[in-house]
């Protein structure tokens, strides 16, 4: 329990602070929960962290988008843990990006930040590049620490008991 309030909070507060625009570990941290948090609801883990910053920053037309693909990154995670290796991390990674960019711009043209036309959906994904830069970048700065911590202590814990 402790360890999730120290990550919601975490994350709350990389939101809330002065940061580089799009550098969030809520991607990471959905796609950590998936793989690592081995409960029946652990889909609340990063999707707690993301409405409670959402609520301080203020709401959006779009949070139903947003929050919606950090539960598919979340379940992506699932599959993962089955799977884990350095390679298919990284794949996975790449692919929570991709699919909370879709996710997120296509629900910022539906909701009509974009003309509703192929046109206006061409706009507002390539404007949106920039920052799927950044937001990429992030994903595998934060997976990179996330998991590589974990099974770092993992490994010392496991190698401390073997040492008794």
């Amino acid at each position: 329990m402790w360890l999730s309030a120290i990550f919601i909070s975490i994350a709350i507060l990389s939101r809330l602070i002065p940061h580089v625009p799009n550098f969030s570990p809520l991607v990471g941290v959905a796609l950590f929960a998936g793989v690592y948090w081995n409960k029946k609801n652990g889909f609340l883990l990063p999707l707690a962290m993301y409405i409670i910053s959402d609520l301080i920053i203020g709401l959006h037309n779009t949070v139903l988008f947003t929050w919606s693909s950090i539960v598919i990154i979340y379940a992506l995670g699932v599959y993962l843990r089955k799977h884990k290796s350095v390679t298919t991390t990284v794949a996975y990674t790449f692919i929570s990006a991709v699919i909370f960019f879709i996710i997120s711009n296509f629900g910022v043209w539906l909701m009509g930040w974009y003309p509703r036309t192929m046109a206006g959906l061409v706009q507002c994904f390539y404007l949106a590049l920039p920052f799927f830069r950044m937001s990429l970048l992030a994903d595998f700065v934060y997976v990179a620490v996330l998991f590589g911590a974990y099974e770092f202590f993992l490994a010392k814990h496991v190698l401390a008991r073997e040492s008794l």
